[in-house]
């Protein structure tokens, strides 16, 4: 029987949406329109990240030691700092493995070389490179650095030539979240003001139908459902529409993206993660639609 009750409301909730015709197009346009701007401030987010960790990798925190440090001493406070909760890597660079990359970053310049030859021994240091968990902690790793009883072992750390970019970093990681929290807050409440007014709507136009429902015994559910179904026909219709304009949306866009993110494939994002982006969104329209039908319900409904 309870079945049969909610096959109705669900049949009635159809009859809705397809009735209200112009309002109901408007509705779910304004909602496809509010759903693909949080879809694509999503992206943004997400490329954003993408390039922040792609920044994340090549900053770091080396630390150059004396001379006369041997190696043995330099490993053991490797395995020492390895053992920080900030630190995400260490890695030793030898003085000859620095001395390799660099004349490769040089082409093997010959000018270089004979300047080395000259000097008749390795100039540079060994060195461990540290990369931490998080970019706002390395201000943290670098203090403790300086404070630690290996100090002395220390020749000169490259913190202060790269802190001002950690801090651009983290100031970008911050604005890319507020903006992306904004922004989908703004567009969730657009969409779901949009819906609330066409149930309202909606609710207003068979206001004599729902007293003949309430003389002859129709619950308050059944009665209610029928919106609640309403305002999940709302939602799904404008997830499918959000979905299918990605495509040639994240066409016309994976060029543009790729000179910034040279790893970033959005077609292969696309259909990498079709099925999560799909339930995604159809969450996100099925809670706005149905938080609008029990807003408009709640306070027009009088049953």
């Amino acid at each position: 029987m309870k079945l049969l009750k909610l096959w109705r409301t669900f049949k009635e909730g159809i009859k809705n949406f397809y009735r209200n015709g112009w309002l109901t197009f408007a509705t779910v346009s304004v909602m496809s329109i509010s759903l693909y701007i949080m879809a694509l401030t999503m992206i943004v987010v997400v490329g954003a990240n993408a390039a922040i960790r792609d920044v994340q990798e090549r900053i770091n925190i080396s630390i150059y030691f004396n001379p006369e440090v041997k190696e043995d001493r330099i490993l053991e406070v490797r395995n020492k700092l390895a053992g920080y909760r900030e630190i995400k890597s260490v890695e030793y660079v030898s003085k000859d493995k620095a001395l390799d990359e660099f004349m490769q970053i040089t082409n093997n310049d010959p000018s270089i070389k004979e300047a080395i030859e000259e000097i008749g021994e390795n100039p540079l240091l060994n060195s461990l490179v540290i990369r931490a968990q998080n970019p706002e902690q390395y201000e943290t790793i670098n203090d403790a650095i300086i404070n630690s009883n290996f100090a002395a072992d220390i020749n000169q750390t490259n913190y202060t030539k790269n802190e001002d970019e950690i801090k651009r970093l983290n100031d970008v990681i911050k604005t890319v979240e507020k903006v992306g929290f904004i922004l989908g807050t703004i567009f969730i409440l657009v969409a779901v003001l949009i819906t609330f007014n066409t149930i309202r709507i909606t609710i207003y136009a068979h206001k004599q139908e729902f007293e003949v429902m309430r003389l002859v015994g129709a619950s308050n559910l059944y009665v209610r459902m029928p919106h609640v179904f309403e305002g999940i026909f709302y939602g799904s219709a404008s997830a499918l529409i959000v979905m299918a304009l990605l495509y040639p949306s994240f066409q016309f866009m994976g060029p543009s993206v790729q000179k910034i993110i040279s790893r970033e494939n959005l077609i292969g994002f696309y259909f990498d993660y079709f099925w999560v982006i799909l339930v995604l969104l159809l969450l996100a329209g099925i809670f706005i639609g149905v938080l609008s039908s029990f807003v408009a319900i709640r306070r027009y409904l009088k049953i």
